[in-house]
């Protein structure tokens, strides 16, 4: 998530922004328009205003301190930059599977190029029922906890391909 704000020091505003980025541990770019003209420009160009501060994350632009929104954008830039599965998955649900006596885990559908689903070796119709020694009922926890991984995470899955158990292991 790239965040830059145009601020000057002598806007209650600007340190409440400040304040509010360093608590949610957001790394921003601070530009000061109080002494640097192009700063000043810029924030211009944005908003079409003389106004501060001015918050751009990822490309979207706001002004003033607007927490919501900010909470809003922040959510947004950080689910984008969560790492995907990449491959479709559907319940095995109550029916289970021919000739494997189980009746929780996610099938494995379609799988992207490059995803972490293609980098373990992952192939259609084979079953997760483990990630990270936590069970994998269904589509729900599988997203759930796919939620919680971040880039550079270790995964370490377990996954049933025909009547074999099998497991993988990947860093993201």
């Amino acid at each position: 998530m790239k965040v830059d704000i145009y601020s000057s020091p002598t806007s209650p505003e600007c340190q409440t922004l400040k304040e509010f980025l360093s608590r949610q541990e957001i790394p921003y770019q601070d530009h000061d328009v109080s002494v640097d003209p192009l700063a000043a420009q810029e924030a211009v160009k944005l908003t079409g205003q003389n106004n501060v501060p001015v918050t751009v994350i990822d490309g979207q632009t706001i002004v003033g301190f607007n927490q919501p929104r900010l909470e809003q954008l922040i959510a947004q830039a950080e689910a984008a930059a969560r790492p995907k599965f990449g491959a479709g998955i559907a319940n095995v649900g109550k029916t289970g599977r021919k000739g494997v006596p189980i009746t929780f885990g996610v099938y494995v559908g379609r799988i992207g190029t490059g995803s972490i689903a293609e980098r373990v070796r992952l192939t259609i119709g084979d079953v997760i029922i483990q990630m990270n020694n936590q069970q994998i009922s269904d589509t729900t926890d599988m997203e759930r906890f796919m939620a919680g991984i971040k880039q550079g995470d270790k995964l370490f899955i377990v996954f049933i391909r025909g009547t074999e158990v099998k497991t993988a292991e990947v860093t993201v």
